[in-house]
């Protein structure tokens, strides 16, 4: 199997100790002293990870790290920035890096960076996240992954934060060790607590064997407490000696269980206002809100839809199904209140009533848009679009070394019409004159 490549833009090429750095790590080099080049080796190589200097003259710098993430929405981007740069650093973050390194720098901080995205990269097998809000996210889980403090996910029901908690076990030292998720709005109140601490025989009505609990059967991995605003308040306060202690009394016993646990919650509701309710003990939120994440709506994530339903389209059509022009741009202009549960449910309806292998927007069966909503979609849409338009004149230009001419041939529009195309393009704050001449 070949190595994955990393891509390191800059006018020199790195030292010798940060390429042994990267190599060492598995992967294989790749040096890009110009634009051309980047352009060159993101078609030809798809790197999986990007390093982006700052010091590049033909073009600025989150320019640049817009153009290699149109190029390569699945890579991951770090822009280099002198440490007087921050202001430069947050505008790269924008265009789509997930991290920056501040110069001068140790190559020992690039082989982290390297080991940061081999592990991030091994949590994604079953997670899709396209989008620069989604892989954003997914960066910090990554670096809260690395570390054993408590994890927190906010999020609207059905947005897939179980799946961001696995994310996060499979990406540290515990991947090996067990994953147990418990749905606490989905056990009976009284069943909670045998459920969670687990019992001996004999330790209540019922008990009739002894039974370890969840927190016992994580031990050495990590254990997800979703919905955790539906505990109780008594259990609640039981809960918050285990985490504290560190250990745990099966019910009906008088010895104490050592743990080694990572403990993620999850919840749909905002655990600060039911603090302020008296909903939620204070003192518990605070030992679970020590690295918090908010997982996005899919309305807030609109370029992981189509990814996403060709996830679906794969996992249970065995990839023989494809979505029509038309089926992709209205799920494009649906707001998906049921996030991404709702729209695993669609792809599957769509695959039963499915006349062909190309999927109709009558499959979809999808309720009409609210009309302001599908305003903002079909707005959101037109962007993208245009985006890909952009995306295609760049290509061009970049194929024929600026020459307008030629460009505007392959495009099938005159040399006028090319210019007011460029034009356009400026105006949106694509910088081409580092390619157009």
């Amino acid at each position: 199997m070949k190595s994955p490549y990393v891509l390191w833009i800059e006018q020199q090429a790195p030292c010798n100790e940060v390429h042994q750095c990267i190599c060492a790590e598995g992967y294989q080099l790749l040096h890009a002293a110009d634009v051309t080049q980047v352009v060159s080796l993101c078609q030809d190589y798809k790197p999986a990870l990007v390093f982006i200097d700052s010091a590049m003259v033909q073009m600025a710098l989150p320019d640049l790290v817009a153009l290699v993430h149109r190029k390569l929405p699945a890579a991951q981007i770090i822009s280099m920035v002198d440490s007087n740069q921050s202001a430069l650093a947050s505008e790269t973050l924008q265009s789509g890096a997930i991290d920056y390194l501040l110069k001068p720098f140790f190559a020992s901080q690039v082989k982290t960076s390297v080991r940061n995205a081999t592990a991030m990269s091994a949590g994604l097998k079953d997670l899709v996240a396209v989008s620069h809000a989604s892989r954003q996210i997914l960066q910090l889980a990554n670096r809260a992954a690395q570390t054993e403090a408590s994890v927190l996910i906010l999020g609207e029901s059905g947005t897939g934060k179980e799946r961001l908690a696995r994310f996060i076990h499979q990406a540290s030292d515990r991947a090996d060790q067990p994953f147990v998720a418990v749905n606490c709005a989905a056990i009976p109140e009284h069943m909670l607590e045998a459920m969670l601490f687990g019992h001996n025989k004999g330790a209540f009505t019922g008990a009739v064997n002894q039974q370890i609990g969840k927190f016992e059967a994580a031990n050495g991995g990590s254990i997800l407490l979703d919905e955790i605003s539906e505990l109780p308040l008594p259990l609640q306060a039981k809960l918050l000696r285990v985490l504290q202690e560190r250990e745990v009394e099966r019910l009906g016993s008088n010895s104490r269980i050592k743990l080694d646990i990572r403990v993620i919650a999850a919840s749909n509701k905002n655990l600060r206002s039911q603090v302020e309710q008296g909903l939620f003990r204070e003192d518990l939120f605070y030992r679970l809100d020590v690295l918090p994440l908010s997982w996005p709506a899919l309305r807030e994530r609109r370029d992981d839809i189509l990814p996403l339903a060709e996830f679906f389209i794969t996992k249970y059509g065995n990839g023989k199904y494809r979505l029509s022009r038309d089926a992709a741009d209205v799920m494009l202009q649906y707001n998906w209140p049921g996030n991404v549960r709702e729209l695993e449910n669609v792809m599957q309806r769509a695959l039963v009533m499915a006349r062909g292998i190309e999927l109709q927007v009558a499959d979809l069966n999808l309720p009409r848009c609210h009309p302001q909503a599908a305003a903002i979609c079909a707005s959101l849409l037109k962007q993208s679009k245009q985006n890909a338009e952009f995306d295609y004149i760049l290509d061009l230009l970049q194929k024929f070394n600026g020459h307008r001419t030629r460009t505007a041939e392959a495009l099938g529009v005159s040399t006028r019409a090319l210019r007011y195309k460029l034009a356009a393009m400026r105006e949106h704050g694509v910088d081409i004159d580092a390619l157009a001449s």
